[in-house]
C-alpha cells in the first residue's frame, strides 16, 4: 500500500503498524517510525504525545484491520450460508491457513504485544482481551444458535485458533501446516459436539 498521499497521522499509524507487527514494539524506536513515515518530530508528537499513545492506536488499528479481514475471509468461504451447519466451524482452519501463508505473518499482534509490554502500556492488555472476545463472538456465530454450549464451544475453538497461531509463528511452512492439521482435528471434534449430524 502506498501511504505517501495519506495525511501525516495516517502515515505515522500505518508505518508504526507495519514496523510494530514485523519487528516488535520494543525493537521499534520512535525515530525509526518518524523517518519511515516521512514526518518531522514536531508533527509526530503533535499526533502522538508518547510511544504508549502510538501503541494503543496501533492496537486499535490492528484490531479493526484484522477483524475485517477475518470476517471477510470467512464470508469468502460461504460462512454466511453455513451458519449453524456443523461444518461451518471447520472453515476456521482454512482461514488460518490463508493467514499463515501470508509472507508478512508474524503471529497474533495482540498475543505478541501483551508478551512484550504487558501492563507497562496502560490499556494494551484490555485491548487484547477485547480483541479476543470479539473473535470468540464471530466464531460463536458459526455455531447453531440453539446450542446450550455454544459459547463454551466457541471459546474452545478460539483457544485452538490461538494455539495454532503460536505454533505457526514458531516455525517454518511445515510447522504451519502441522498447526493447521492440529486445528482441523480440534475443530472436527468441536463440530461433532455442536451438532450430532456433523461429518466424521
Amino acid at each position: 500500500m502506498d501511504i505517501s498521499a495519506l495525511p501525516a497521522r495516517e502515515r505515522i499509524l500505518h508505518t508504526a503498524h507495519d514496523l510494530f507487527y514485523a519487528d516488535g514494539i520494543r525493537a521499534t524506536g520512535i525515530d525509526r517510525v518518524i523517518a519511515e513515515s516521512g514526518v518531522t518530530k514536531v508533527t509526530f508528537y503533535r499526533h502522538f504525545p508518547s510511544k504508549d499513545d502510538l501503541v494503543r492506536e496501533f492496537l486499535d488499528h490492528r484490531h479493526a484491520r484484522w477483524m475485517a479481514w477475518f470476517v471477510d475471509a470467512l464470508g469468502r468461504r460461504g460462512a454466511h450460508e453455513r451458519i449453524g451447519d456443523a461444518g461451518a466451524l471447520l472453515l476456521l482452519a482454512d482461514v488460518m491457513a490463508e493467514w499463515f501463508a501470508d509472507p508478512v505473518f508474524r503471529g497474533c499482534a495482540f498475543i505478541n504485544s501483551v508478551a512484550e509490554v504487558g501492563s507497562s502500556v496502560e490499556g494494551a492488555a484490555q485491548r487484547a482481551r477485547e480483541h479476543k472476545r470479539e473473535m470468540v463472538e464471530v466464531i460463536a456465530g458459526l455455531l447453531p444458535a440453539d446450542s446450550p454450549s455454544r459459547m463454551a464451544l466457541a471459546q474452545a475453538a478460539a483457544l485452538g485458533v490461538d494455539g495454532a497461531i503460536v505454533k505457526a509463528q514458531m516455525g517454518d511452512a511445515a510447522l504451519a501446516r502441522e498447526a493447521i492439521d492440529d486445528l482441523r482435528r480440534l475443530l472436527q471434534a468441536l463440530a461433532v459436539a455442536s451438532h450430532p449430524a456433523a461429518p466424521r
